[in-house]
């Protein structure tokens, strides 16, 4: 009792030496916070775009199945879904460092001593019955369990359990996020395609007011009443515009291999509404309010839950100057014969032993581990306002953009509605000889120009609308 109160006395003595040499440094924080964000208008709405289900939202059934087939093969989509599962599985990981190791062993061998050695002399004067020795050659027969544990005292595997799952989720918010960008991309790309469309039947039937005032200069001439250059002038604007038509159907065909893409599929070509581009009318949307972002937007979600994650590991690092106390035992069987292994007691051997461990000197590793560990965790801070400070942006930007596009959209289409005018008027001048052919070409090139910048500026209202809707964090739900 003496000595066990002796070996008590020991190990409180030790303890206290090693905690004392473990004093851990503190943790250090950025205390700077962003400002209150203000609001998007003069008028705020709580009515916001982001809520409406992403098949709600796009009513083209076209682009609907198109976003089903993405969400289904998009290769970068099932990697993300591959990092969620590594994730739920490095859960699995810190929660069975919580618990116990437990693991089964049985083994044998055969061993020999010198006689002369102390072993050997020892186990010649071993009689195993009365006038039989212990045999020179000894077999080696063991079978038992073994167990393992260390005890969570500064909460280093549960904070560590909880930083993974803190990841883990993460992950599903990244993945949100991403779906969140594969649909607005494959939207934005559908658009555009539908916009190029519409620009090639324009250049064709611009190519046909074309080759018709062609001809209507080529009687000109044999009447003399033009010059051979009014007719060369014609029929370069005419290869012109047929150039023109052949660029867009390369772009045509580099988007639609674009869309395969996104969709996880080799080319073919992509079913679409082909009806007057210039006819369809954006979705109307609703900013709502900035406070809302930190709810809807997917990736300000996963920069908190990472910044949550990087906190968890400056305490699992702090956890390490600190000793850490781990408790070890056996059971089982070990005999140098087969038929003496399970003879008791004879054969049984056990044991049980704690052990408290710290670091004392040298502690420049852990230190340069938790320094690393603070400054990620700082870093996240940072990545956290800047996720926050950028979706704002985002929102505000394309919110002025799309108000402005629709101010632009209306006077480019009375700048379309009075260079088409502009045609029959020159035309007819040119017949009565009022007007050189120069006014002809000049009109005709203006008005393709701004019919095709007229789609332009309805794709870009398309392409707004559905920025603002990424933006404010819908499509992932």
């Amino acid at each position: 009792m003496h000595l066990f109160k002796k070996n008590i006395i020991a190990i409180l003595v030790c303890s206290s030496l090693i905690y004392s040499g473990c004093k851990a440094p503190s943790i250090v924080q950025d205390t700077k916070k962003l400002p209150a964000a203000p609001v998007y208008s003069s008028s705020p709405d709580t009515t916001n775009t982001a809520t409406i289900q992403w098949r709600n939202f796009f009513t083209d059934k076209y682009l609907v199945s198109l976003i089903d087939t993405a969400l289904k093969n998009n290769q970068d989509l099932l990697v993300t879904l591959q990092e969620i599962e590594v994730a739920r599985n490095d859960i699995r990981v810190r929660q069975g460092q919580l618990s116990p190791t437990v693991s089964g062993r049985g083994g044998l061998g055969v061993e020999k001593v010198g006689r002369y050695t102390s072993q050997g002399a020892g186990d010649a004067s071993t009689e195993i019955k009365p006038g039989q020795a212990v045999p020179e050659v000894l077999g080696d027969y063991g079978l038992g369990v073994s167990a393992n544990w260390e005890v969570d005292i500064w909460k280093k595997l549960r904070n560590s359990k909880k930083a993974a799952v803190t990841r883990y989720l993460a992950t599903i918010e990244g993945k949100s996020f991403l779906v969140t960008n594969l649909i607005a991309e494959i939207a934005n790309s559908y658009y555009e395609l539908l916009a190029l469309d519409n620009q090639l039947d324009i250049v064709r039937q611009t190519i046909q007011l074309q080759q018709n005032a062609l001809e209507i200069v080529k009687v000109q001439k044999e009447a003399s009443r033009v010059t051979e250059l009014a007719v060369k002038k014609f029929e370069a604007e005419v290869l012109n515009s047929q150039s023109l038509e052949f660029d867009i159907l390369q772009k045509i065909k580099e988007k639609e291999n674009e869309i395969n893409f996104l969709l996880g599929r080799y080319p073919q070509p992509i079913a679409r509404n082909k009806s007057a581009f210039l006819d369809l009318i954006p979705q109307q949307v609703h900013g709502g309010l900035p406070s809302q972002l930190l709810k809807n937007r997917p990736d300000i979600k996963q920069a908190e839950l990472e910044l949550s994650a990087a906190q968890l590991d400056v305490k699992v690092a702090r956890a390490e100057f600190y000793p850490s106390f781990n408790i070890s035992a056996s059971l089982g069987f070990n005999a140098f014969k087969p038929s003496y292994l399970l003879t008791l007691p004879e054969s049984l051997i056990f044991s049980l032993a704690g052990d408290l461990a710290g670091p004392l000197i040298n502690k420049n590793a852990i230190k340069a581990e938790f320094y690393k560990a603070n400054a990620r965790q700082v870093q996240a801070l940072y990545n956290y306002e800047k996720t926050i400070l950028n979706a704002y942006i985002e929102v505000s930007t394309q919110l002025s953009n799309l108000n402005n596009l629709e101010q632009s959209y209306n006077l480019k289409t009375k700048e379309v509605d009075a260079l088409i005018t502009s045609i029959d008027i020159s035309n007819d001048l040119f017949k009565s000889a009022r007007a050189d052919y120069f006014e002809i070409l000049m009109t005709q090139r203006d008005a393709l120009e701004s019919k095709l910048e007229l789609i332009e500026t309805k794709l870009h209202q398309f392409n707004s609308v559905t920025n603002i809707y990424r933006a404010l964090g819908g499509g992932w739900n």
